[in-house]
């Protein structure tokens, strides 16, 4: 993750990229779960739990980058199949991959995993 982001902002941009993925997260978890239950046959079911684990990564901040993309792709397939609400998917598939492009922020997991370290050198004297 170090590598794909140079920095993981905290401050106010780090609290604008939580709140995005907040949203976007439950949003996410809300439409599947509203429509999960309408039978749709297999294709669909298996795209909105899909749905649920993109969402869910997204409120932790885990695999943020794999996760915009993995709800992208769920929201332009539910597009093509036509059996959504279009302008709801398409605000969490742009949402999504904003966030995959911008990168999860300083409060996710992400950036307990693999962001920067702090090394105190003068800790390792003793």
């Amino acid at each position: 993750m170090q590598r794909i982001y140079s920095t993981f902002p905290s401050g106010w941009p780090g609290a604008g990229l939580l709140l995005l993925r907040l949203a976007s997260g439950v949003t996410a978890i809300v439409d599947a779960g509203l429509s999960l239950w309408e039978w749709g046959g297999a294709p669909i079911l298996i795209l909105r739990i899909f749905e649920v684990l993109g969402g869910l990564l997204f409120l932790c901040g885990l695999t943020t980058p794999i996760a915009g993309l993995l709800l992208a792709a769920i929201e332009v397939s539910l597009l093509l199949l036509r059996r959504t609400l279009v302008d709801r998917d398409v605000a969490i598939m742009i949402v999504a991959l904003s966030l995959a492009m911008l990168g999860p922020g300083a409060y996710s997991v992400d950036a307990r995993l693999f962001g920067r370290k702090r090394i105190d050198l003068d800790s390792l004297d003793d």
